[in-house]
Parts: structure tokens; sequence; C-alpha cells
């Protein structure tokens, strides 16, 4: 028998308090909206675990088409765990990466959307520069910019 093989990642998930916020940010990052919906009943919740719910949520997707992120809102039931100001060495999922033109316009341009750098912004090798920055709701967000190809 044939092992079965993996197709592809189709997104990462990120719970938010505002929907409208997290795409503004994820927008000036680059990502586009590609829409937005709610989903509730208790069909939903047969897949999370969670009975029956009502989540909106918005899919951006990155200028390729390859990857998407999902940002989601729960109005039920109510979030009751909070992460997105955990340090960079917490167990579980932590942060999206992205690649950009330049390191240093994206900084500025996210900064007049609250984000805040976690430490500085540093070079790795003749490679990458790279940094994390505190984005909307204090989501950890990672920025690289590569070097080898300018």
């Amino acid at each position: 028998m044939a092992k079965n093989k993996l197709l592809r990642m189709d997104n990462v998930g990120i719970v938010v308090e505002s929907l409208d916020d997290a795409i503004a940010f994820f927008t000036e990052i680059g990502l586009k909206l590609e829409g937005r919906a709610t989903i509730e009943g208790e069909w939903a919740g047969r897949v999370t675990g969670l009975g029956s719910q009502n989540v909106e949520l918005a899919m951006m997707v990155t200028p390729d088409g390859h990857s998407r992120l999902e940002i989601s809102r729960f109005v039920s039931p109510p979030t009751i765990a909070d992460h997105r100001t955990a340090p960079v060495n917490s167990l579980g999922y932590l942060r999206v990466m992205f690649t950009v033109e330049d390191i240093d316009e994206m900084v500025a341009r996210l900064r007049k959307h609250g984000a805040q750098l976690v430490g500085e912004i540093v070079q790795y090798e003749n490679s990458y520069r790279l940094c994390y920055i505190r984005g909307t709701e204090g989501l950890l967000i990672g920025l690289a910019e590569q070097l080898n190809n300018k």
C-alpha cells in the first residue's frame, strides 16, 4: 500500500479580539483579505471540540497565493486562555514569520499600527536580517529580509 502523502499546508490560525484591527495589521504587512465569514453551529463544534460555536473569521493570503492566515474571533464560546504575550521560549505555537523586501521600512510602517520590536533587528551571517515584533494585540510576528538576493 502506498504511503499517503502530504499535499500542502493550508493555513495557520490565530485567534484575536478585534478582527478588523488584525485585518488592518496583516494587510499592512502585505497579506490580502481573501474573504470573511461567520461559522456557527454544532457541526463546527464537532471539528473543534467546543460544541456549539459562533466564530467570525477572515482568511488572509500571501502575495504569492501559497500561504494563508486564518484570523478568528470567537463570539461564543468565549476565549478561556490568552497566550499572545507569552515569551519566545513558551511551549506551543508561537509566531508567524514573514519574509519582507525591506525590514527597516516594514518595521517603521508597522510601528504606526502599534507594533514594537521585541529585541532588535539583527543580521545572521550574510544571509538574513531578522527581528521579532509584537503586533496588533501583542501577537508575536517574525520578519526576515533575505540579503543574498541583493
